[in-house]
């Protein structure tokens, strides 16, 4: 049994430098996504005025109220209006573009829903590793040894907690802005079914 709890302590002592090196490149993956995350913020409000507008005109306007959106290339919700209107007698295409931006939607959540699952994980891990050599130092009367370990093992406990903390802000964000892109394409599709009509 000695042997078999020797193992997995070398083995566990073993995984805090990759631990640790992994929340280093999720935090730089989390702060990247944040900054990203601001100002996709502030290009959403401009699109989402133009396409509350346009939505709200009515059939009757949606031709005027296209030409006035902009040629935002990054816009997923925008080159996702202009192939409903240049395919809008087709609805199984349009179900299908419908289906196909719930994809990408998903697709864009899933690094947010990465880091608010992955952070706390490498985290605990981060935590869990020092505590055996600092229980070993505590025991062998070497604090400096111990103090050391508890600093690893509380710094990777932050350093995990901000990395999901990121993960969930913009993941439940993001959500938001999904659903409510997705409810006025559908709306779009209906319209538009009905003016071919």
């Amino acid at each position: 049994m000695n042997t078999i709890s020797n193992v997995l302590f070398w083995i566990s002592n073993g995984l805090l430098v990759p631990v640790a090196v992994l929340l280093i490149l999720f935090l730089i993956q989390a702060l990247i996504l944040a900054g990203g995350f601001f100002g996709e913020y502030f290009r959403r409000r401009t699109v989402e005025k133009k396409v509350s507008s346009l939505l709200d005109g009515g059939a009757a306007e949606l031709e005027k109220a296209m030409a006035s959106l902009p040629q935002d290339g990054k816009s997923p919700l925008l080159r996702a209006v202009r192939q409903l209107f240049a395919h809008r007698g087709d609805k199984a295409w349009c179900e299908r573009l419908l289906a196909n931006f719930e994809v990408e939607a998903e697709k864009e959540l899933g690094h947010s829903r990465t880091l608010a699952k992955i952070g706390p994980m490498l985290g605990l891990m981060g935590t869990l590793i020092p505590m055996g050599p600092a229980l070993v130092g505590l025991a062998a009367g070497d604090l400096a040894s111990m103090a050391y370990n508890m600093q690893v093992a509380f710094a990777t406990t932050v350093v995990g907690l901000l990395v999901a903390a990121i993960g969930v802000a913009t993941l439940q964000v993001r959500q938001r802005w999904y659903a409510r892109e997705a409810n006025d394409l559908e709306y779009l599709v209906e319209t538009l079914s009905h003016e071919t009509e």
